[in-house]
């Protein structure tokens, strides 16, 4: 089959009712475009949930594939706790990683655990479990994951290369898929904050939300590494690989939202195939 949805997710905790607190009106409208990611997607109905996070398996040099059966997390907030357990497509897993090493990608698969049955289960990080809180109906009709990790030391031509890869190898494969790119903006938008106050932060945002507006990603691959480094995202990896998914499988992105309602920003978008707009 072949790609049938994809998006734009952030991962920030409040985004979640259980775990927001005092911030639940504060991320509403991500929430909102969260909720509605989660009703588009589930409409299309994939196999196979591909999600690229930053916050997993951090590999210098190379893309990591999870091959793990299951993977399943938590997170804690507001003293109230989420947990989500998941199905992983391994077979995928499997051929996404062969078919990335005949392309000559640095990738390598990763399990977790034990070899197979229930232990093989690889640890949730809050990069996925977010976004899949939203997406997955958290029984056991949700669709299988597989976990996919950008690496920050190679090129982002090589990203959108191995994008290319998922998108092939779902065309090969007996099921339709999903792609998420587990994304939030730039992190230097206060003073408070943890990385400080930089305005290229809100620069690099804005040219993110003209890049899905205008359905070219292309000029984000281009920025210099010294504006990359000021603004702070987590979002230009897993947007090298989207640009992959978008050059190969022909989509039209829709902004949903963007918001900063803390210290990073937090963007939405929906990509769906042309000849379903």
């Amino acid at each position: 089959m072949s790609v049938v949805f994809a998006c734009i997710a952030p991962h920030g905790a409040e985004t979640i009712p259980e775990l927001a607190g005092d911030m639940l009106e504060a991320f509403a409208e991500s929430r909102m475009s969260m909720e509605e990611l989660g009703k588009e997607m589930r409409q299309k109905k994939p196999r196979t949930i591909v999600l690229a996070t930053p916050h997993n398996l951090r590999l210098e040099g190379t893309i990591g594939v999870v091959t793990s059966e299951f993977t399943e997390g938590s997170l804690e907030a507001n003293d109230k706790m989420v947990r989500l357990r998941c199905k992983c497509n391994r077979q995928m897993a499997k051929e996404i990683v062969e078919n990335a090493r005949k392309s000559g990608l640095p990738v390598v698969s990763a399990n977790y655990g034990s070899n197979e049955g229930p232990a093989s289960c690889m640890p949730m990080d809050w990069g996925t479990l977010i976004p899949l809180w939203f997406l997955v109906e958290h029984d056991q009709t949700s669709p299988d994951v597989v976990i996919v990790t950008p690496s920050r030391e190679i090129t982002l031509e090589n990203l959108v290369r191995f994008g290319r890869v998922i998108a092939e190898t779902a065309e090969s494969s007996a099921g339709r898929i999903a792609f998420v790119a587990s994304a939030d903006q730039g992190h230097a938008h206060a003073a408070k904050g943890p990385y400080g106050f930089n305005l290229a932060s809100a620069e690099y945002d804005e040219m993110v939300k003209q890049a899905v507006l205008h359905g070219d990603l292309t000029p984000l691959l281009s920025l210099p590494p010294q504006f990359i480094e000021d603004a702070k995202p987590d979002s230009l990896w897993q947007l090298a690989m989207l640009q992959g998914i978008l050059e190969h499988a022909e989509m039209t992105g829709r902004l949903l939202s963007y918001q900063v309602p803390t210290y990073f920003g937090m963007l939405c978008a929906a990509y769906l195939p042309k000849e379903n707009k």
